[in-house]
């Protein structure tokens, strides 16, 4: 698989004369396969922002190299290889939404067929509508309809979903799939959203990646889980569980128990010498994964 995103050793500084150098991206490898769907996640000021803006041309490494479908980042822009739709936009608001794919789509030497775009970002009936009496989520959807004009091999998506509800956000993921073609990174603060549609997961945090890998693989990185089970008498196992120096949390309800444990093998041992049944062991949720390991001082990956 040819690599649409390939970063060795990448790394940005930004340099203030009144404070310490700020290390946004501290030396990451990256290389995203073409047809991928990669999200894009990390805490605030985990260096997400800096990293896609180096993809897009935006800023410049101050060190180690990045090619975007196979060339410079800016020179993927000039090609029209690469598109971008980002939390915000100069969206002219004074015109309609088909007259501002109009004029977006003239300024490129080929694009796809206008009524096209507009169909697959599901705006079509947006067209004579003014901008300005867009929704932020349908004035999303039109920065998606400019952003597959010039036909990219690579969209960027910076926080696509913000400002739709979830019908409308389930919509935009449906409309995605059907660009099945491209390779497309977003980054997003949704994570039932990339749990829900990306292919792999890269997580990022203080400038670095810290985990890479599809949702099971995530997960799966924490020795935290989840242990339920019921039992005829819970009451009498939950000072039990409270001293297992493996158990972390305990939940009691009247015919079950449940307990996040660092060793489910032995816990599972004690379980069934106590009568439990029906029991089911479970990874944590990409949110539990998610917050255990951006806490962690350690590289994962």
């Amino acid at each position: 698989m040819d690599a649409v995103i390939e970063a060795k050793n990448l790394s940005k500084t930004f340099r203030a004369r009144s404070s310490s150098p700020v290390h946004a991206v501290a030396g990451i490898d990256l290389a995203v396969g073409e047809g991928e769907l990669v999200a894009f996640l990390g805490p605030n000021g985990a260096g997400k922002t800096t990293t896609i803006d180096m993809i897009l041309g935006l800023t410049t490494p101050t060190s180690g190299s990045l090619t975007v479908c196979g060339m410079a980042p800016r020179q993927a822009i000039i090609h029209s290889r690469v598109s971008a739709v980002l939390q915000t936009g100069g969206l002219l608001r004074d015109i309609t939404v088909k007259e501002t794919v109009g004029v977006i789509a003239a300024q490129y030497p080929e694009h796809l067929a206008t009524g096209d775009v507009m169909q697959r970002a599901g705006i079509t009936d947006l067209a004579g509508r003014r901008v300005s009496k867009c929704s932020g989520g349908e004035q999303q959807r039109l920065r998606f309809a400019l952003a597959l004009l010039p036909d990219p091999g690579l969209l960027v998506l910076d926080e696509p979903t913000a400002g739709m509800d979830v019908n409308a956000r389930h919509a935009f993921w449906d409309a995605m799939r059907a660009e099945a073609h491209r390779t497309v990174l977003f980054a997003t603060h949704y994570l039932e959203e990339a749990q829900s549609f990306a292919d792999r997961i890269v997580l990022m945090n203080r400038g670095q990646i810290i985990a890479d890998g599809t949702t099971q693989q995530i997960r799966a990185l924490t020795n935290v889980r989840t242990v339920r089970f019921s039992h005829d008498d819970p009451a009498s196992l939950q000072p039990k569980l409270a001293a297992n120096p493996s158990v972390t949390r305990v939940v009691t309800n009247t015919h079950s128990l449940t307990a996040e444990t660092s060793d489910s093998d032995a816990l599972l041992a004690d379980v069934l010498a106590w009568g439990g049944y029906d029991i089911e062991v479970t990874a944590p949720s990409l949110e539990a994964a998610f917050m255990a390991l951006t806490q962690s001082d350690s590289k994962v990956a």
